[in-house]
Order: C-alpha cells, then structure tokens, then sequence
C-alpha cells in the first residue's frame, strides 16, 4: 500500500527556505558592456579653464603611445602610462557629460561603472566585479569611468567590527591594487571628494573642479536649451541674472518641464513664467535638502504673537 505524508503548513515553509537559500547562493554574472559616447566637447558648455585642462589630459592620453612606445619613454617612466582623472564637484555640472566627451575625442568607446553595478551582498564579490570591470575595458580598449566613485575610493575601516568591515577594506584594497598595474585611461567622478582616501587621491593623476555655471556660461546653456523651434517669450539675458546658484541640469530641466506644461495646458507658447516656476520649485527644493527652508510671514506672524508683538515691530 502506497503511504501518504501529510504536508503540514512548517513543511511548506521549510520547502520555501530551502529554495530561497539555493537562489542565494547563486550569484548572476555580471555583463560589463562599453558603449558608444553620447557627447561631444561640442555638446558640454564648460568655463574655458576647465575645458582647457580636461583636453590637456585628453591630449596626454592621445599622444601617449608616441611618446611612450615610439619615442621609448617607458623605460624610464614605467608608471607614467596610467593615467587618472578626477572629477568634483556639484552634481549637475557637466561631470559625466565631459567623460563621454573625453572618450568621443580619443575616438573610444566608454565602460560606464557605478557602484550598484558591482556592489554585492555576497562577501568576496564585489572585488571580483572590479576586476571584471577592468578587464571589460582593458580587451576592448574602452575609457573605464567610474561615475559616483566616492562610494568606491572612500577612506577605509579602521576600526573593523563585523565582516562587512573586511569586505570594505578588501575592496578598497583590490581597487588600489588594480589602479596601480592598469595602464590606461581611468576617470572618475564624485560629488564628494571629501571621502576619498588618501591613497586613492595620490594615485590619481589630476583633479579637475567643476563649478556651478558663471553668468556667461548660465546664458550660453539656456541658450542652448531653447530652441528657435520652440514657441516662446523667455528673455535669455533675464532669466540668467535672475537666477544663480542653478546647475546645467537645473536648465535642462527646467526647459523640458516647462514645454510639457505649455503643451498641457494648450498654450500657444511656452511661456517664462512657466520656466521661472520650475526654477523656483528646483531652487527650494535644494534649499530643503541643505535645510535652509525659508520661513513664511504667517509662520512669523505665529512666534511673534506667542510673544505679545506685533510684526511691524521687527525691523
């Protein structure tokens, strides 16, 4: 006679974890893909000094195999082949776009690397998704860039409590080992230069600062966002003094967001004031996110009267 067990609801679950467990223990592979850059330094409105220094570098790596190879400067210079480029700054100034641009003036295509790519929650895996990432660039002779990299080259545990303490270290130490034998072009980009460490800052060849754009370069991207073809009232020269303290991105955006307005609401035009809304929303969303919320009248009015006083006392 055939016997039957009786699957209780703690068989099932046992069953359940035990199939989970197994899917954790697998590990997906990880694809690096180069790809073609999407700018050109024709397309990135910098300040003149920091394009300078970005071609600068750009040219060094372009006239590195004459003067290494043909010239035979390696013998001498052994570790002047590698070539690290550092961009800091506020986000939304143009890091990226000036990676994608470097690698379109050297005629490469671009390894893009962000750090949720190669983080693992698997001890031992990260490192090896570095790795995994210079070879991708290094047999397809692709600019390797790593975007948002303070999250790589920050500084080190030095107080290690637990094993993702260990992970850190090891994978900061893999990082400096790989920088130290890779041969080419390496750029990165970070809004918080404050957390690299030390070591990583040493073996980069140069750091290059990106601003916030001045009143000329604030012009020449609202310039280059508003098109001719696009219906509209906005007044460039206006609209760049008015507003300060706004990153490239902050434009970008605020165009596209206002022509998606005009375009709702039917109107013939894309009026400034819809972009002067847009601004103004980015403008005190920044200032909440730094906790400089401005403060209402009513909100004064409130304190002062808890205090028996009237606002035009205040001068």
């Amino acid at each position: 006679m055939e016997k039957w067990k009786i699957i209780t609801p703690e068989d099932e679950k046992a069953a359940e974890d035990k199939i989970k467990n197994s899917q954790k223990t697998k590990q997906p592979d990880i694809v690096f893909s180069p790809e073609e850059p999407k700018y050109s330094f024709d397309e990135i409105i910098l300040p003149q000094a920091v394009k300078d220094k970005i071609l600068d570098v750009a040219n060094y790596a372009e006239n590195s195999k004459k003067v290494f190879e043909e010239w035979g400067l390696q013998k001498v210079y052994k570790q002047s082949k590698r070539i690290g480029i550092n961009f800091y700054g506020a986000p939304g100034t143009g890091k990226t776009m000036a990676a994608h641009a470097i690698a379109k003036h050297l005629g490469k295509k671009i390894l893009v690397v962000n750090y949720a790519d190669i983080e693992s929650k698997y001890v031992g895996e990260t490192p090896k998704n570095i790795r995994k990432a210079f070879e991708a660039a290094k047999n397809s002779g692709s600019i390797l860039f790593f975007d948002e990299a303070d999250a790589i080259l920050s500084k080190r545990v030095t107080n290690m409590n637990s094993a993702t303490d260990v992970s850190v270290n090891q994978t900061r130490s893999v990082m400096l080992m790989l920088m130290n034998d890779y041969q080419d072009f390496i750029i990165f980009a970070t809004n918080f230069i404050e957390n690299f460490d030390p070591a990583f800052m040493r073996r980069i060849s140069t750091h290059v600062k990106f601003k916030l754009p001045d009143l000329e370069c604030r012009k020449k991207i609202w310039k280059h966002y508003i098109l001719p073809t696009m219906p509209n009232n906005i007044d460039i020269d206006e609209i760049a003094e008015k507003y300060d303290g706004i990153s490239g991105s902050d434009i970008s955006n605020a165009i596209l967001m206002a022509a998606f307005k005009a375009a709702r609401q039917n109107s013939p035009i894309v009026d400034k004031s819809f972009v002067f809304e847009m601004i103004e929303e980015t403008i005190a969303s920044k200032n909440a996110n730094q906790g400089k919320i401005p403060v209402s009248e009513e909100h004064v009015k409130a304190q002062l009267a808890k205090q028996g006083k009237d606002i035009k006392e205040v001068k």
